[in-house]
């Protein structure tokens, strides 16, 4: 068959599969922007997008697939082409969480225990050659299948060393990858093993172009490249072994009118009733996360408490709604924190609730509509991660608000270049300066709240997953 004018490549793909109980093979499609945005490229069925099978229904799925392709099985996959790769469960296993999740996550999200982790002795070896089998996996598959002169773009921190590799077979194509978390300074970075680190780097050399979502990230990886490469940079290109790539930033916003349209959908509404009855008049704060590392859900929460501690006239006038919905939990560090999130609730719960009143609210089971429904009743919206390479919610919490949200949002996440000017910032290490934030946030007048809300929903539509996607195809 003729080869595909435009490759996406990424770890998770639009569809995946779970074994029923009569042993069938049950697809359900996801969201997100890069759906949206993929789904957007195609340009009538001329886009591929290649991705990995995440487990063993994937893995049946895609082996009984001609060459992986789901659309060619007859999978429903909304239109888009797709090639689920069924790499072997170890080299995933090892690729997935010992080095993208709980390494370059974390080097990038800078969430090492220094004194402890990270630590590359010989098991390493093995892990960093998963990752290495992987990547590699990818690369041959697309230059298997891209057209002569394509455009392909390689997505995230799982894929950092596919750039280079399929470079080396496909000359003629043209290349990008675009890192989805933050980026770490030199001095940070260098905590990975100095083959690590410049495998990384020049893995990603390999690409035309490389993106980011903020300044901020794409700065430290040039930083980066001229620090332990020795590369030259200039204005926005690294100049490397005879290449050059250049470095864009391209800030994923949101699809305003997709997402109202699912926010007014019977489920959502229902749900906005069930928690308006549990919350009653009262002044509503919320945070939507994963229960993930980086996200600082437990700061968060002391700030609530301390809020209560040191405003008494919050109590029961607020109800803080927290949706902590577990992430990544074959990672022992995620199952503790996940715990840990729920023994604190437990700890602002006995020490403030009343016969009349719960302060807080929380779930940890993923419901997406409950989310959307929580976020068009939002008076505040808590956001403070400790690094954050954009943060969607942010954006959508203005997006969906009915009154108008007042947003406490850390300067640590990348949506602070853009949202910043209007919400209340805040050091995501500082309890107390994010609980006097809240405080601010709460006491907002009507109309400011409103004029912000309004200011954060125009940014936050401004580079919708289209047009973001657009942009990548473009800086190629």
């Amino acid at each position: 068959m003729p080869g595909a004018n435009i490759l996406v490549a990424s770890n998770r793909g639009p569809v995946t599969f779970r074994l029923g109980d009569d042993g069938s093979l049950l697809l359900s499609r996801g969201g997100g922007g890069l759906v949206s945005g993929v789904s957007a490229a195609s340009n009538g069925g001329d886009a591929l997008w290649v991705c990995a099978a995440l487990g063993d229904a994937d893995r049946l799925a895609a082996t009984n697939a001609p060459n992986g392709r789901l659309d060619l099985a007859g999978h429903d996959t909304g239109g888009s082409a797709v090639r689920m790769l069924p790499i072997d469960e170890t080299t995933f296993r090892r690729a997935y969480n010992a080095v993208a999740n709980a390494t370059l996550w974390y080097v990038n999200h800078t969430l090492f225990d220094t004194p402890r982790t990270p630590s590359f002795d010989a098991q390493w070896g093995d892990y960093w050659q998963a990752y290495t089998d992987y990547n590699q996996a990818f690369a041959d598959a697309l230059a298997e299948d891209a057209a002569q002169g394509a455009q392909v773009l390689v997505q995230d921190y799982h894929l950092m060393l596919a750039p280079a590799m399929l470079r080396a077979q496909r000359p003629d194509l043209h290349i990008g990858h675009f890192t989805h978390t933050p980026w770490a300074e030199p001095s940070y970075f260098s905590l990975l093993a100095d083959d690590v680190a410049c495998g990384v780097l020049t893995g990603m050399l390999g690409a035309d172009a490389v993106g980011f979502l903020s300044p901020r990230w794409a700065e430290a990886f040039v930083r980066c490249c001229v620090r332990l490469l020795g590369a030259d940079a200039g204005g926005d290109t690294v100049h490397y072994n005879g290449r050059s790539t250049r470095v864009h930033v391209h800030p994923l916003g949101v699809d305003g009118e997709e997402l109202r349209n699912r926010a007014a959908q019977p489920d959502v509404a229902v749900r906005r009733e069930a928690l308006r009855r549990r919350v009653g008049d009262r002044r509503v704060i919320v945070r939507i996360d994963r229960t993930e590392l980086s996200k600082n859900i437990i700061r968060g929460l002391h700030a609530y408490r301390e809020l209560l501690r040191s405003r008494p006239e919050h109590r029961g006038n607020v109800v803080h709604v927290v949706f902590a919905y577990p992430s990544r939990h074959d990672l022992p560090d995620y199952r503790a924190y996940t715990a840990d999130v729920q023994r604190v609730a437990r700890e602002i719960d006995d020490e403030f609730a009343t016969p009349g009143w719960s302060p807080l609210i929380l779930e940890v089971n993923d419901d997406y509509a409950r989310s959307l429904a929580a976020l068009q009743l939002a008076d505040v919206l808590v956001i403070n991660p400790l690094r954050d390479g954009m943060n969607l919610v942010a954006k959508e919490g203005p997006v969906l608000s009915e009154n108008g949200v007042a947003l406490v949002l850390s300067r640590e996440a990348g949506a602070a270049d853009e949202l910043g000017d209007s919400a209340l910032l805040v050091n995501p290490y500082d309890v107390s300066g994010t609980a006097a934030a809240i405080h601010e946030a709460l006491l907002l007048p009507p109309d400011v709240r409103r004029e912000r809300s309004a200011q954060l929903a125009a940014a936050a539509v401004a580079l919708p997953p289209r047009e973001w996607l657009q942009a990548q195809i473009t800086s190629l």
